[in-house]
């Protein structure tokens, strides 16, 4: 199931964003002002510089360079559990499924409480597909006392919910996710796109409007869901406006050629 931004919200780890953008440059703009007095002196002050550049190299899609960050703020301060759990990020955007896992558990041997490295090491095991793990990490983050971002874990055990094709559990979930935060239009998308494997129609209707009435919101799969809706509903008119929204703004993507093609159950 397709999830609007959904990577790009699901993977924040306590101000490091992973996406898959990369770019020529070999040093992030700030990387040098990061280090710049914190070469030498106290080991903790050297690890937390390097730990944020190895959060900015990964924000980057610089993988590889955000690993030798992160071993570098690991040897000054071996026992920073922040460290190992972005490690486990880094891992996991490299493929090393192994290292990843390990990384994940040191971290919360050394912090077991930390709900950020319960939140990623969840959505680390749903990307696994490994969905029961997952939501034992997921309700361990929810279960930490004055924990701030409850919708976002919310978020993302609803989008793993759905994935496991419990919709029911998908259902409440990301209805809880956007009760905490309705202007998220990720949370508005995900939980119309379940409503609709639900058969609740005027329900996803609903949710999706919030989304497509924001132009910055709105994008191919929220526009080809919405035309999906409609068809659903049976307003042929409301069909064809999000179709031709669809062709004129996204004339090239995938979404515009199944709605040319007729494909709208699939």
């Amino acid at each position: 199931m397709k999830s609007l931004l959904a990577a790009l919200l699901l993977a924040l780890l306590a101000g490091c964003q992973t996406t898959t953008t990369t770019t020529s440059s070999a040093t992030p703009p700030d990387g040098r002002a990061i280090m710049r007095g914190n070469e030498g002196g106290d080991p903790e002050r050297r690890a937390r510089a390097r730990l944020e550049l190895a959060g900015l190299y990964l924000s980057r899609g610089q993988a590889q360079t955000a690993l030798e960050e992160a071993r570098q703020a690991l040897a000054a301060k071996p026992d920073m559990a922040d460290a190992h759990a972005l490690m486990g990020l880094i891992y996991g955007a490299l493929g090393d499924v192994r290292e990843a896992e390990a990384s994940f558990q040191r971290a919360l041997r050394m912090a077991p409480n930390d709900a950020d490295t319960m939140h990623n090491y969840g959505w680390f095991l749903c990307q696994q597909r490994r969905f029961p793990d997952g939501d034992v990490q997921f309700n361990a983050a929810l279960a930490q006392p004055q924990y701030r971002e409850v919708p976002r874990t919310l978020l993302a055990q609803g989008v793993c919910q759905a994935r496991a094709n419990r919709w029911e559990d998908a259902e409440r979930t990301l209805a809880r996710s956007f009760e905490l935060d309705p202007a998220n239009p990720v949370a508005a998308y995900n939980l119309s796109e379940v409503l609709y494997r639900r058969g609740e129609y005027e329900r996803a209707r609903f949710y999706l409007r919030r989304v497509n009435a924001v132009p910055e919101y709105s994008n191919a799969q929220t526009l080809w869901l919405a035309a999906r809706v409609e068809r659903r509903i049976g307003n042929l008119p409301g069909v064809q406006d999000f179709g031709r929204q669809l062709r004129d703004r996204f004339p090239q993507a995938p979404e515009a050629t199944l709605y040319e093609q007729g494909r709208f159950d699939e």
